[in-house]
C-alpha cells in the first residue's frame, strides 16, 4: 500500500519526527489531490524538515530534498511552494537540497576532496537554494570596525513580486543553517 510514509527518507533508517511526517502526508496529498503536480511529484520526496521561528509572529518550513532530485524539485518549485504555503497557513516555505561538507585531506595525504564539498562551496549553494527561485546578481561583504561582517546580497527584479515578503525569512534561515548574517535587497541585472 502507497502512503504518506513513502515521501520521506531519513539516512540510517531513522525514525521521522512528527512535523516530519505531517509535511510528508501533504506531500502525499498534493500528490493525490493536484493535477498539474501529480507526476512531477510521483518520483519526489523529502530527507527531513524543520520548522524555524523568523521573527515574533512569523514561522518558516525548511524542507530539504536529496542532492540528485534537485533539478526536479527545481522545476516544479515555483507551484510546489504556493501549494504548501496554502496547506502551512501563514508559514513561508523553503527548500533546500541536501548538501555534504568533506574536511580538508591531511597532510601527505593523496586524496582530493571536490571543490563542490568545500564549505565555501556548500554555502553558495545554500544561498542560491534558499533565495529561489530568485537570481542572485550581485553580493557585497562589509566589514565593520568592531570586526564584524555582514554580506548584501542583491536579487534580480524579476522576482521581487513572488518574494520580497519574505526577505526577512530568507535571511533567518541562512543565518540558521551556515551562521552567517546577510541582508538581502533588489537590484536589476546589469546587461
Amino acid at each position: 500500500m502507497y502512503t504518506s510514509r513513502q515521501k520521506i527518507h531519513k539516512d540510517k533508517d531513522v525514525e521521522p519526527t512528527e512535523f516530519e511526517e505531517s509535511v510528508a502526508q501533504v506531500f502525499f496529498d498534493l500528490e493525490n489531490s493536484s493535477s498539474e503536480l501529480k507526476s512531477d511529484l510521483k518520483d519526489l520526496y523529502i530527507n527531513s524538515a524543520v520548522q524555524l521561528d523568523v521573527s515574533n509572529n512569523r514561522k518558516a518550513v525548511v524542507i530539504h530534498v536529496p542532492y540528485r532530485l534537485r533539478k526536479g524539485y527545481r522545476k516544479i518549485h515555483v507551484k510546489l511552494v504556493r501549494e504548501l504555503e496554502k496547506k502551512f497557513s501563514g508559514k513561508d516555505v523553503v527548500v533546500i537540497a541536501s548538501r555534504r561538507i568533506v574536511r580538508p585531506p591531511k597532510k601527505g595525504s593523496a586524496a582530493q576532496r571536490p571543490r563542490s564539498r568545500t564549505l565555501t562551496s556548500v554555502h553558495e549553494a545554500m544561498l542560491e537554494d534558499v533565495v529561489a527561485p530568485a537570481e542572485i546578481v550581485g553580493k557585497r561583504t562589509r566589514y565593520r570596525l568592531d570586526g564584524s561582517k555582514i554580506m548584501k546580497v542583491f536579487l534580480d527584479t524579476k522576482e521581487q513580486i513572488n518574494t520580497e515578503y519574505k526577505l526577512e525569512t530568507f535571511s533567518s534561515v541562512y543565518r540558521k543553517l551556515t551562521g552567517k548574517d546577510v541582508v538581502f535587497e533588489f537590484r536589476a541585472a546589469e546587461a
